[in-house]
């Protein structure tokens, strides 16, 4: 069993409104949510054996405010009073507030120390690891390709922009108006050939073992499990792995607040968390997956439902 959770960001900040202006965020709320969460997993009969954090921890508002790394160790010290791992996506807004590197030496970094269990590039947030016998788990970076948390100096930046700018006509890079593609958005990012490369043989390895693996990510890597801008560039490549094998049976992702959820034609679920940080403070958005033989099943609170996903 793991908990589940999904686009915090926390601020110390009175509440606002997405950036359309007709969404309620709560910024403040959310900490005491993830504090409601953290309380009900400690509480948990059998114990969980780990929590998945979705990504966007802290709101992108806490860089402008100077405020970062005051707003991501309260986060962590909640997170910290639970006894088991808590595996960290990273999403957009963590990119707003620390680059890559910075990153990579914070609590958000839970790429395990050796060297073996992800891609050679280090800075690269992506990792697999075994939390049962015949489960493993991998953590996909959505942002590996992104001109977010990148000095616009390096390769990274200069390649992730061509890219998004070949697609993005628009002056705001985050505005997916008139694009034929309009996940192609400066908030979303995507999976660098080294990285695919390297979930292949993962998957392939899982193949071999006999093993049933769970993918997460902070952007989702399905269409209908999206609201078609809430995606990942290259998600088509993503898919493309995942469907040469025969091992993964879900696919958890966040950044969609509204949450979503589709069975693709291979008969993979991917499920897409309802977010923190719009939900009322009388209700509360994390669950509990309970994980067996041949199925998953999801136990909700508040806006997400429970769900039972068979494989």
């Amino acid at each position: 069993a793991f908990g589940v959770i999904a686009d915090i960001q926390f601020a110390d900040a009175e509440d606002g409104h997405d950036f359309a202006g007709c969404r309620r965020r709560y910024y403040r709320h959310s900490l005491r949510l993830l504090r409601e969460a953290v309380r009900a997993w400690a509480g948990e009969s059998p114990p969980i054996d780990f929590v998945l954090q979705l990504g966007d921890s802290i709101d992108g508002q806490n860089a402008r405010r100077g405020e970062a790394e005051s707003a991501l160790q309260q986060v962590l010290e909640v997170l910290g009073q639970l006894s088991v791992p808590v595996h960290h996506a990273w999403g957009n807004h963590e990119l707003y507030n620390f680059s890559r590197a910075r990153l990579v030496h914070t609590g958000l970094y839970s790429r395990p120390a050796g060297g073996s269990d992800g891609p050679p590039d280090r800075e690269c947030h992506a990792y697999h690891c075994s939390p049962a016998p015949r489960l493993r788990l991998v953590v996909l970076d959505t942002y590996d390709v992104s001109t977010l948390g990148t000095d616009p100096g390096s390769l990274r930046y200069q390649e992730s922009l061509r890219l998004l700018r070949e697609k993005n006509p628009n002056d705001d890079l985050n505005s997916p108006e008139g694009l034929k593609e309009p996940h192609f958005v400066a908030f979303n990012g995507g999976f660098s050939q080294a990285q695919l490369d390297w979930f292949d043989e993962v998957l392939k390895f899982s193949d071999e073992n006999q093993e049933k693996v769970i993918v997460t990510a902070h952007v989702p890597i399905h269409p209908f499990a999206s609201n078609g801008v809430c995606l990942a560039w290259n998600y088509e490549a993503a898919l493309s792995v995942i469907h040469s094998h025969g091992c993964v049976v879900c696919v958890l992702a966040g950044h969609l607040h509204d949450g979503a959820y589709c069975l693709d034609s291979h008969g993979v679920h991917h499920l897409t968390l309802e977010g923190v940080i719009e939900t009322p403070p009388e209700s509360n958005a994390f669950g509990t997956i309970y994980v067996y033989e041949d199925k998953m099943v999801l136990k909700g609170k508040g806006r997400i439902p429970d769900r039972v996903m068979h494989f």
